[in-house]
């Protein structure tokens, strides 16, 4: 058999190629099967000559013992295993791992048959012991490599959501921390807005601590509650709160005259939540002693929401990448970039959808867009 594998390589390799191709989904290239067939066929080759040199030792150092080795890694284990890690980074399954291996002892075979080669029992036996030795390390391998990538997306989902977690507990202890600050100068009243504010965030605090305990104990998939919500409240309460912000980085915030009339169906705390890390965001890039601006108004069944900030413009590309999680396009690193993932899902849980305009050379402009109600 050793001879014939030899002799008909090229075709060998030929008819599994064609194989791979009439395959659906399947765009491996030549150096990325390296591992697989062509690499198999030789180590099967030389493990054929010798045996029938009579050197059953250097037969089992390339292909393996029978049943597979579990102290040492053969030749053919370490090139299977290569294999199969290419295929789970091509995005196959542990179907089509199999396959490869299938379709070079189908091809061995045909080819057999159609030159009229006789091979001898023992040689179908350690064709048999090498497709099962390369089989079992490549299926190894592609099911370790691919828990450890699902491992891997887990882990960075956790993290996503650790991260939220620290930043809206930042920016409502940031909030506190202002109003607290501008009520020690003894010039505003404590029961004034101000000191409504530091309330405010007391609470929201509390509250966001209650949901993250809530969260760890609750199945996913809970459905957000949502609520008849005054568009002009929630204005009213996040200038309240912005208004901290705008003077801590002198700037200043217009906010236009909201129609009372002006109704949507909402998760107040996501929707809030996602205006002021919108105008924290605004006040972060602005540049100083200019305005940020917060105007809501309808058009047709929609009420939009804009926040216009005076950056002065966006790089190229920034937009695509706006939302990504962890993302932080300006100099000033001092957040976790997540401040606009979580307003735009906020505000997708509520039925609405966030996007952001470039202004070139002036700013860029937030636009929240929610069904009217």
């Amino acid at each position: 058999m050793h001879e014939f594998l030899t002799h008909n390589r090229d075709e060998l390799i030929a008819r599994c190629k064609l194989k791979v191709a009439e395959r659906p989904q399947r765009s491996a290239t030549a150096a990325q099967l390296s591992n697989g067939v062509p690499m198999f066929l030789e180590q099967l080759t030389r493990t054929l000559a010798a045996e029938a040199a009579g050197n059953a030792k250097e037969s089992r150092q390339i292909s393996g013992a029978s049943g597979g080795d579990a102290v040492a890694v053969s030749e053919m284990g370490v090139s299977a295993i290569a294999h199969g890690k290419a295929l789970l980074e091509l995005g196959f399954t542990v179907a089509q791992v199999v396959h490869d291996y299938g379709d070079l002892c189908q091809a061995i075979t045909d080819l057999a048959v159609e030159r009229d080669a006789p091979f001898s029992v023992d040689e179908f036996r350690t064709l048999n012991r090498c497709l099962d030795n390369a089989i079992a390390d490549a299926v190894k391998e592609f099911s370790a490599q691919r828990e450890a990538s699902l491992s891997r997306l887990q882990l960075a989902a956790e993290n996503e959501r650790l991260g939220v977690l620290v930043h809206e507990l930042r920016n409502h202890l940031n909030t506190a921390t202002l109003a607290f600050t501008a009520l020690e100068t003894g010039t505003l009243p404590v029961h004034g807005s101000t000191g409504a504010m530091l309330k405010r965030s007391i609470a929201s605090l509390a509250a966001l601590l209650t949901s993250a305990i809530s969260e760890v104990r609750l199945t996913a998939g809970t459905r957000v509650q949502r609520q008849t919500l005054s568009v002009a409240s929630l204005v009213e309460v996040a200038k309240t709160a912005a208004s901290l912000h705008a003077s801590a980085k002198s700037c200043v915030l217009v906010v236009s005259q909201v129609d009372p009339g002006l109704v949507v169906n909402g998760n107040r705390e996501l929707l809030l939540a996602a205006l002021l890390n919108l105008l924290h965001n605004a006040f972060k890039f602005t540049h100083s002693h200019t305005e940020v601006t917060l105007s809501a108004y309808a058009e047709g069944k929609r009420v939009l929401i804009d926040i216009r900030d005076h950056c002065g413009g966006l790089a190229p590309g920034a937009v695509e990448r706006m939302f990504v999680p962890f993302t932080q396009l300006g100099a000033d690193r001092s957040g976790l970039g997540l401040g606009l993932s979580i307003a735009k899902k906020g505000v997708e849980e509520s039925g609405g959808d966030l996007s952001v305009q470039d202004v070139p050379g002036v700013g860029c402009i937030f636009r929240l867009s929610l069904p009217r109600h």
